[in-house]
C-alpha cells in the first residue's frame, strides 16, 4: 500500500514517517497519537509524527487518488456500490477546523465535534472508504481569520453536506471508478436536485427519503410517498431481508410502487417501502431510478448496502485510528484521514485475499479460468 504513494513525498523522512503511522494506526494500541505512534516506530519524540501531518509539503488529494486506484485494482467490480454517510469526531475546544456544537449521528446526539463526510466503495469481497470531506459550518467559513488560523484557504467556501456528496460522486465517475449503483440516507436522498443529478448521468440509485417527500405520478406532479401505499393489497408487500445487522439478519416487509410513467422505456423509476415487522406503522420509504428489469429484491439489495459505510466507520476507527487524531489543522485533517483510509483499505484487501484463498480451497477445480469484468466507461 505504502507503495502506491512513496513518489508523492520529496524526502526519505516523510516517506518513512508516512509508513511508521500507517502501522502504528493498525497496531494494538490502546490510544493512538502521536506519542504512541512515535513509540511503536521507536522515535525518541512525536516530533517526526508531527512535522509529517502538520508542516512537511505533500498533497493529500494525491496519494488519495493512489488509495483509491489500490482500491479498485483489488475490490474493483462494476456492480459495486458507492455509499455516502457523514460521521462525527467529539472534540474539546473551538480551535480544530470545522469544530462547533453540531449533530453527531456517532453520539446521537448535539455535541462539540468535527463532521466529516465520507464516500465509501462496497462489493461483494469487500468495503472500504475512498473519499473524505471535513465539514465547515458557516461559523468557519464567515470568519476567514478563523479559517487562516487553522490552515484553511480563502478559496474554500461554504459547502452543504449535499453538495461535498454530490462532489466525491462526481470525482469517481470523472476518474472511471466502477461501480452501477448510489446510494445514502436520508439526510442527502432527500435532495431532489441531486436525484435529478444523478438520472441525468444515467446512475442507477436507490436513496433514502423522508416520509415528507413528493413524486411525479400519473395523479399529481407533487405527490406524497406516504399516500402512496395507503391501501395497498397484501400481497404486494413481500417479507425480505436486507442484510445482516447487529443482531442478525434486518427483516421488514417490503412494497414498491412505479411513478413517472412517461420516461424512457428500459428505466424505472419506484418508490420503495420499508415497514418493520414489530411496528408496521414504522415505515421508511426509498427513491429509486434502476433498469427496467430490476427486481424487488435487487433494490432491497442496494437499500441494505448502505450500512456497509456503517461497518468501514466502526472498523477503521476501532481498527485505524480513524477517530485517534489530534491535528486541528484543516490539511492535518485530511492527511490522518488518507492514511488511516489507506491502512483500511490495506486490511480489506488482504481480508479479500484470504477469502479468497479459502473458497480456492473449497471450490471444487474448473477446467478453464476467466477474468472478472471490469468497468471501461
Amino acid at each position: 500500500m505504502h507503495g502506491r504513494f512513496v513518489h508523492r513525498f520529496s524526502r526519505s523522512e516523510p516517506r518513512e514517517s508516512a509508513l511508521a503511522y500507517m502501522r502504528g494506526l493498525i497496531a494494538p494500541l490502546q490510544r493512538k497519537n502521536g506519542w504512541t505512534l512515535a513509540e511503536e516506530a521507536g522515535h525518541a519524540g512525536p516530533d517526526r509524527i508531527h512535522r509529517m501531518l502538520n508542516r512537511i509539503e505533500w498533497d493529500a488529494d494525491e496519494v488519495l487518488d493512489d488509495v483509491r486506484q489500490y482500491v479498485v485494482d483489488h475490490l474493483g467490480d462494476p456492480n459495486a456500490v458507492l455509499v455516502v454517510d457523514d460521521t462525527g469526531f467529539l472534540k474539546k475546544g473551538t480551535r480544530s477546523a470545522g469544530v462547533q456544537r453540531q449533530y453527531s449521528g456517532t453520539a446521537g446526539r448535539t455535541e462539540n465535534c468535527q463532521v466529516g463526510v465520507f464516500l465509501a466503495y462496497a462489493t461483494g469481497r469487500g468495503r472500504t472508504l475512498i473519499d473524505r470531506r471535513l465539514y465547515l459550518p458557516t461559523s468557519w467559513t464567515d470568519d476567514r481569520e478563523r479559517c487562516r488560523r487553522a490552515g484553511i484557504d480563502d478559496e474554500v467556501g461554504f459547502d452543504t453536506k449535499v453538495a461535498m456528496a454530490k462532489a466525491m460522486v462526481r470525482r469517481a465517475i470523472a476518474d472511471r471508478i466502477p461501480f452501477r449503483w448510489v446510494t445514502a440516507d436520508a439526510a442527502y436522498g432527500f435532495s431532489k436536485g441531486w436525484r435529478s443529478e444523478l438520472e441525468r448521468a444515467d446512475v442507477f440509485h436507490v436513496m433514502a427519503t423522508t416520509r415528507h417527500d413528493t413524486v411525479v405520478t400519473r395523479w399529481a406532479i407533487d405527490h406524497p410517498v406516504h399516500d402512496l401505499f395507503n391501501g395497498l393489497a397484501r400481497q404486494k408487500w413481500k417479507r425480505r431481508s436486507c442484510g445482516d445487522g447487529a443482531h442478525g439478519l434486518r427483516i421488514y416487509d417490503w412494497a414498491r410502487v412505479e411513478v413517472r410513467p412517461w420516461h424512457r422505456p428500459d428505466r424505472r423509476h419506484w418508490v420503495i417501502a420499508r415497514r418493520s415487522v414489530a411496528r408496521p406503522q414504522e415505515i421508511s420509504y426509498y427513491i429509486a431510478y434502476c433498469p427496467a428489469e430490476t427486481t424487488l429484491d435487487d433494490l432491497i439489495r442496494i437499500a441494505g448496502s448502505r450500512w456497509a459505510i456503517e461497518e468501514c466507520f466502526q472498523s477503521a476507527k476501532q481498527e485505524c485510528g480513524l477517530d485517534h487524531y489530534q491535528v486541528r489543522r484543516y490539511p492535518g485533517w485530511h492527511r490522518h484521514m488518507t492514511l488511516a483510509m489507506a491502512a483500511h483499505a490495506c486490511l480489506t484487501v488482504l481480508r479479500a485475499r484470504e477469502l479468497d484463498a479459502g473458497k480456492a480451497e473449497t471450490d471444487p477445480p474448473s477446467s478453464s479460468t476467466s477474468a472478472s469484468p471490469r468497468y471501461d466507461g
